[in-house]
């Protein structure tokens, strides 16, 4: 066995003495060529500038997550999430009078872009000081300032300022396509975020049914004032026609023509009646028998009781009288349209205020929450885990590119 490991060594030796012959013998053969052959590279050492890349690892990716990690682990407040979802809604069901043929809507506006006026609402100024005014926001928001200085809030700002802390505590998901939205409320206890997130809501309906009552008077505001024209015409048109018969002492000029007509029928009866008894006596009498005179008189009597009272229709020649009466009725006739025109115009206002109010009503809005407002059993924010992986990967990427530059500048020298 020893034996046989001394002749490996053996050959070991001899294997590279060749190799040390060989290699002498290359470089003896490339000098008399005039070949340049430099030695081998050195081995690697540790430089300055690796002891400075090794500090600046430190300094800018291992330093920021170790303490982003402490204080998150040790000194950030544990935030309690309250979910809230809804969508605005139109209740619009077709009725009889849209069978009917009855004015269409005019609400301005669909139900996405009243969701798109929720979504800055909620992020909005007002919103906040709502919720200020009716929870008392910033004390709720300033209890744990004291321990977690990066994520509570300080009392002593203004409206801006926790107009901007809100829209870091209230998070919003909205699909534009669908109308949904979907809120999440963080706060430093499960009942401050679940206050929150109902107040939200309230205020959110507040608005949406303030939305809809402007919608509905703009919609219905000119045919309730086509009808208020409408009724002012009828009013005039009765009164004048309430004038008319109280300065001409008559209730009914058509009434009057016909008691008229029928004395004038009457009177022409008689006449006839007369002539007869007149020609008979006539004929049978002597010219200066008193009945003959009598039956004259009585004639002449009824032709002109006949002739006044045509005077009254304007058939007696120019007479002043007839003239007014027939103006008389022309102008009550005039009135009467006038009354009427304007009973028909007041009734297609008033249907068609009916109508409106009608439309309006089917699409008013409102707003339908389809997750209300959660109460959270545990913590989950902030997201420890997630914000220190970050906070490594932007750190590692601001070293590796501090690194390249630093690198690349060195061989350009």
């Amino acid at each position: 066995m020893d034996s046989t490991l001394g002749q490996d060594e053996l050959l070991e030796k001899a294997k590279k003495q060749e190799k040390r012959k060989a290699r002498r013998a290359a470089l003896r053969a490339a000098a008399e060529s005039g070949v340049v052959i430099r030695p081998l590279a050195p081995a690697a050492r540790i430089r300055k500038r690796h002891y400075g890349l090794f500090l600046t690892f430190i300094l800018v990716f291992l330093l920021p997550i170790v303490v982003s990690a402490y204080y998150l682990y040790t000194r950030a407040a544990d935030q309690y999430a309250s979910t809230l979802a809804f969508t605005v809604r139109s209740e619009d069901a077709a009725s009889a009078s849209d069978l009917l043929g009855g004015l269409t809507s005019t609400l301005g506006g669909s139900t996405s872009r009243d969701t798109d006026i929720l979504y800055e609402f909620i992020l909005s100024q007002e919103m906040v000081r709502k919720v200020e005014t009716a929870l008392n926001l910033s004390q709720r928001y300033a209890v744990l300032t004291d321990l977690d200085p990066v994520f509570g809030y300080h009392n002593d700002g203004t409206i801006e300022d926790l107009t901007d802390y809100w829209q870091r505590m209230v998070h919003i998901s909205y699909d534009s396509a669908s109308g949904l939205m979907e809120l999440r409320v963080l706060a430093f206890t499960p009942e401050d975020a679940t206050a929150i997130a109902q107040e939200i809501y309230a205020e959110s309906s507040a608005m949406i049914n303030a939305l809809s009552a402007t919608a509905r008077n703009d919609a219905t505001r000119y045919a309730q004032e086509d009808l208020n024209l409408a009724l002012e015409r009828l009013k005039a048109a009765r009164e004048a026609l309430t004038s008319f018969r109280l300065n001409n002492q008559i209730v009914d000029p058509n009434a009057d023509i016909q008691a008229q007509m029928g004395l004038l029928t009457t009177l022409q009866t008689q006449q006839a009646a007369a002539l007869i008894e007149y020609d008979m006596i006539s004929e049978t009498t002597n010219s200066d028998d008193p009945r003959v005179e009598q039956a004259r008189r009585r004639l002449d009597v009824i032709e002109a009781r006949i002739a006044d009272e045509r005077q009254k229709f304007g058939t007696g020649g120019g007479i002043s009288g007839g003239v007014e009466y027939a103006t008389t009725i022309a102008e009550f006739e005039r009135l009467t349209v006038d009354r009427e025109f304007a009973e028909t115009a007041y009734a297609a206002a008033l249907r068609a205020l009916d109508s409106a109010l009608a439309a309006a009503n089917r699409q008013s809005l409102y707003l339908a929450a389809y997750i209300s407002p959660t109460t959270a059993e545990q913590s989950q924010y902030p997201q420890r885990g997630l914000i220190v992986t970050i906070i490594g990967i932007f750190a590692f990427l601001i070293w590796a590119i501090m690194s390249l530059v630093y690198y690349a500048v060195r061989d350009r020298r």
